[in-house]
């Protein structure tokens, strides 16, 4: 995790303490069921919570003894029994490390979900506020980076409302998918340990059991819930260099929020650049790059190796940590972005009327003319105002063979903007409901 790219509050979901903190919590209720169930004493039960549950665990501790057992669990039951005392002898009876390092994680997991969850709402809140701001501010559609055809510039925030939408219902779906427990014991047959040992444990934990585990949680469910990050990162980026273009100085119809006293480069006073959206594009790369390790990490030998465990202490905190921030900096951006309406009509306007080319392609067709020779006629007038040499619009009204089928105000009809949006409303509220 770098501090630069860190919030807190994500943060300290991965923190030594917070992890040994559930550590303690998936022991002592394993402790009470086994208790519940006479394998060990109540008042046993007892003494582990009375002793432990407000204790701040000593991390350097921890490290010292695991620097001799070369075992971190091993290190951390031996901690806590100096806090305990003679009891945690029956503590982790019949466990095995997986089942509390898996279901710690799984906690974490769904912890820094919900972050994003929220971080989530934060962008669609975003983006349809100011879609609904622009929802009619005309615009240019690009196809291949070139000109096509009029949109709003609501639209393309509401587009990306409806992408964001599906990133919330996929880590929903991804969130219940890895929020699994398993306190099943060495390769999961629970030979040493009750299944209702794993079900108190579960639900005290906000999981639920582990269908059939091995030794280890099935990791098919961690990589579909890196893989959901993954893909969010990529419509981050998507919007992203979305605005990185619209930024430059030869487009400039929306720019990043350029605040008092900020500084565009070191060299050239003058710059005021896409520095947010860049780092976006920047930090989304690092998400997606533990995609693939997250798919690699579902194949492990037999009943369990460890070959994921060390993918998984990097990636579960750095995944979430930079989703979170990313997520958060552009719920920032979009709502401060400032937007250029006319600039936007006089990038509409540049063509000289060349965005109306399929509105002349279809009246020439539905006036008589084959599609085929209506296609020569519009490109044949079209490609001179591609070179600067005169206005569509005049050059159709002067073509002596579109004029056999249309009239100057037929023509003329072709270039009404407002044609092109006609259909907005319908749109947002397919993306926005009625609201």
């Amino acid at each position: 995790m770098i501090p630069r790219y860190t919030r807190p509050e994500m943060a300290s979901i991965w923190e030594p303490q917070t992890r040994f903190k559930i550590w303690f919590e998936i022991e002592a209720h394993a402790a009470d069921a086994l208790a519940e169930l006479g394998t060990i004493p109540k008042e046993a039960a007892k003494t582990v919570w009375a002793k432990a549950k407000d204790a701040t665990f000593d991390v350097a501790r921890i490290d010292e003894i695991e620097r001799e057992t070369k075992h971190d669990v091993i290190a951390f039951l031996t901690h806590l029994a100096e806090i305990v005392g003679p009891e945690a002898r029956f503590v982790h009876q019949g466990m095995t490390s997986s089942d509390v390092l898996d279901t710690c994680l799984n906690v974490q997991l769904t912890r820094a979900a919900d972050l994003l969850l929220a971080d989530l709402d934060k962008v669609l809140a975003a983006l349809k506020k100011r879609a609904f701001e622009h929802k009619m501010t005309p615009t240019i559609g690009r196809s291949h980076g070139i000109h096509a055809e009029p949109v709003t510039f609501g639209l393309k925030l509401a587009y990306a409302y409806a992408e964001f939408t599906r990133a919330k219902e996929r880590l929903i779906a991804a969130r219940r998918e890895v929020a699994t427990c398993a306190i099943s014991g060495a390769v999961g047959t629970f030979a040493q340990i009750d299944p209702r040992v794993e079900e108190h444990v579960a639900k005290a934990m906000g999981l639920v059991p582990e269908p059939i585990s091995t030794q280890v949680i099935p990791r098919d469910r961690h990589a579909m819930y890196f893989s959901t990050l993954g893909v969010i990162a990529s419509s981050i980026e998507r919007i992203a260099v979305e605005i990185r273009h619209m930024q430059r100085t030869e487009v400039l119809e929306a720019e990043e929020f350029f605040s008092e006293g900020q500084k565009g480069s070191s060299a050239m006073p003058h710059k005021r650049n896409p520095v947010l959206s860049e780092n976006l594009t920047g930090l989304s790369r690092m998400v997606r790059a533990y995609v693939t390790p997250a798919l690699e990490n579902v194949v492990l030998w037999h009943e369990r190796d460890i070959s994921h465990s060390s993918a998984e202490r990097m990636m579960g905190p750095d995944a979430t940590v930079t989703l979170d921030f990313a997520l958060v900096r552009l719920a920032g951006l979009i709502d401060k972005l400032l937007v250029y309406p006319a600039n936007m009509q006089k990038n509409l306007d540049r063509l000289g009327g060349l965005v109306h080319s399929q509105r002349v392609l279809l009246a020439l067709t539905q006036k008589g003319a084959s599609r085929e020779d209506a296609y020569k006629l519009v490109q044949r007038n079209a490609m001179p105002v591609w070179r600067g040499e005169g206005d569509f619009l005049q050059l159709l009204k002067k073509d002596a063979e579109v004029k056999k089928y249309l009239t100057d105000a037929e023509i003329e009809e072709q270039f009404d903007l407002g044609y092109h949006l006609k259909h907005v409303d319908t749109i947002f509220k397919r993306v926005f409901g009625e609201s």
